[in-house]
């Protein structure tokens, strides 16, 4: 038995249930008069070959991320994360754009995952002297303003 069955028995008899497999199927069933296909959520084009903000190098090919030249310990998440976020362009990533392309799949309206690993990312840029601050755009997704100008 599923897990989803499982569930649905203990909440036999509660009130009514509704189930479904995603957000996507959710939507046509509360909305069928705008259903059809889902907008896709793409994500903009992750550059390849390392990604650079100011004196932060990302190279996601060489699983390594340095600060003037020194490595900073990132799990895959978060040098995932900050790689998408400074890419150009320098753009406001949704929550459901980060899902995408940083976990591979679709957002399903929980968004803590997504908030922790941010929150982890933000404690490790902290120390950065003038490095990457990373914005919290409300209800929306998060930003990074661009790099320093050098001069």
């Amino acid at each position: 038995m599923s897990v989803r069955e499982r569930v649905l028995r203990q909440l036999d008899g509660v009130g009514p249930v509704l189930s479904c497999a995603d957000l996507s199927q959710l939507r046509a069933m509360l909305f069928p008069a705008t259903a059809g296909p889902a907008p896709a959520v793409v994500p903009p084009v992750a550059q390849q070959g390392p990604v650079r903000w100011g004196e932060l190098v990302v190279d996601r090919a060489g699983h390594v991320v340095t600060w003037r030249g020194e490595p900073i310990p990132l799990t895959r998440i978060e040098r995932e994360l900050l790689a998408r976020l400074i890419g150009p362009p320098l753009v406001v990533w949704s929550y459901e754009q980060l899902f995408a392309a940083v976990w591979n799949g679709a957002y399903l309206g929980d968004s803590s995952i997504l908030h922790s690993a941010v929150k982890r990312l933000r404690h490790k840029l902290r120390d950065l002297p003038d490095g990457p601050r990373v914005h919290t755009v409300r209800g929306v997704g998060y930003r990074i303003d661009p790099p320093p100008r050098s001069g």
